[in-house]
């Protein structure tokens, strides 16, 4: 069994200090750029278990993104850029613990 990875796909400035952690890093400057990098990384056969995207990004790949909603692997977790935070991480995680224990356990 090969050792499971984790990636992120953001802006440049957002993904260099992952990097710096041993996290694969993967510059993203626009959706497109984005859209291959998940492509790459979700493809058969890959090792990839976690995937942080930076939110900007993947408020532009949520069609992408939902195909993995309810598949253990690879987790896709949002991330805030530098930018700050617009909550669509916490939204997401949010609605992934409802459909897991059929309630909001973590409040509003």
């Amino acid at each position: 069994m090969s050792k499971l990875k984790i990636a992120v796909i953001g802006g440049k400035d957002t993904v260099i200090g992952f990097k710096a952690v041993g996290l694969e890093a993967c510059p993203a400057a626009n959706a497109a750029e984005a859209h291959k990098a998940l492509r790459e990384l979700t493809r058969e056969g890959s090792d990839y278990a976690i995937i942080y995207i930076e939110e900007k990004l993947a408020q532009q790949l949520q069609h992408d993104i939902d195909r993995f909603k309810d598949s253990p692997s690879p987790a896709i977790i949002l991330i805030p850029g530098r930018e700050g935070s617009m909550g669509l991480g916490q939204t997401a995680l949010r609605a992934a613990v409802e459909r897991a224990v059929g309630t909001n356990i973590l409040g509003d």
